[in-house]
């Protein structure tokens, strides 16, 4: 397998979801509906990415991992397992619910599974914001108050960002996103979101959304702050680092390029600025354009330059 992998995105109808997928990153979508993800690459029973060109087109992401597991995801990896991540796009014109994902000890006794995640904003509104983690002195006690109550937001750290910034939220940390960001996400494999407080909004049926206030109460880590953000910066390094993966910021100027090497580890390459382009199809080069998420196979030996000056992050140390 020596081709980079791009896949069709799946859209999600979500009532604080927008258009900016359609304005900002150029995509077709569903008319007159809002659109508040775009799942890019997964693979679970309820979802799967299907190659979109190439010479696996139209296969599924599970297809080709039980086909071709060692050189999808390299030696040992067992064809059974599913893709560790979930990369979507989040277009989020409202604000969404106040939520928190379960960590990986308490996941199993209730039926979840852990999420660790990371948010890069790819495009935000002034003033824009996000709620991640409890203030310091927040108990259980003063936060199950305060959700019964309709002060919840008043117990959660809320920073203001702006493009380019990024955050780690670890399972376990009360989050939020507020109007007027849209975050390219990259996530473990997980679909487990428990919603604590939905600030008094009505859903798609016009009624009021499932709360799970029991069984956030038990996910929540209530002593562990709130993350540190990572603010945009024209240099390359390091954005995300915890055990479930890692993501750098890669930045090219007009005419540079980057390289992958086969056999090192799979990869996830995320367009967040400008656009790329790869030699070697055999169509011809092939654009890669802004917000564009592709898996780079173990076995596949590629080089992307860039036409312009541009960004990309690189997802990698999942396997």
């Amino acid at each position: 397998m020596r081709e980079v992998l791009q896949f069709q995105p799946l859209y999600q109808q979500r009532v604080w979801g927008g258009r900016r997928l359609q304005s900002y990153l150029g995509r077709e979508l569903p008319q007159g509906q809002p659109i508040g993800e775009s799942w890019e690459i997964v693979d679970r029973p309820e979802a799967q990415s299907r190659v979109r060109g190439g010479n696996y087109v139209g296969a599924t992401l599970r297809e080709l991992i039980e086909g071709h597991a060692a050189d999808v995801m390299g030696p040992g990896w067992i064809a059974s397992a599913r893709f560790p991540l979930l990369v979507k796009w989040l277009d989020c014109s409202d604000r969404l619910s106040l939520q928190v994902h379960p960590p990986a000890e308490v996941a199993p006794s209730l039926g979840g599974e852990s999420k660790t995640e990371n948010w890069y904003v790819a495009q935000s509104v002034p003033g824009a914001s996000l709620f991640v983690g409890l203030k310091p002195g927040v108990t259980r006690e003063g936060f199950a108050k305060a959700v019964a109550t309709g002060t919840a937001e008043g117990c959660v750290s809320k920073v203001s960002v702006a493009s380019g910034d990024s955050i780690l939220v670890r399972s376990g940390q009360v989050h939020a996103i507020d109007a007027g960001n849209l975050i390219l996400e990259i996530q473990q494999n997980s679909d487990t979101t428990y919603r604590i407080y939905d600030w008094g909004r009505a859903g798609l049926d016009g009624r009021p959304r499932r709360l799970h206030v029991d069984e956030s109460l038990r996910s929540i880590l209530w002593n562990e702050g709130p993350p540190e953000l990572v603010r945009g910066a024209p240099t390359s390094g390091t954005i995300a680092s915890c055990d479930e993966f890692s993501i750098r910021r890669v930045v090219l100027g007009r005419a540079e390029t980057v390289r992958f090497e086969a056999g090192e580890q799979p990869r996830i390459l995320s367009v967040v600025a400008g656009g790329l382009t790869m030699a070697g199809a055999a169509s011809g080069p092939r654009l890669l354009p802004r917000g564009e998420n592709v898996l780079l196979p173990w076995s596949a030996d590629l080089e992307f330059g860039a036409p312009e000056p541009a960004i990309v992050l690189v997802t990698e140390d999942f396997t």
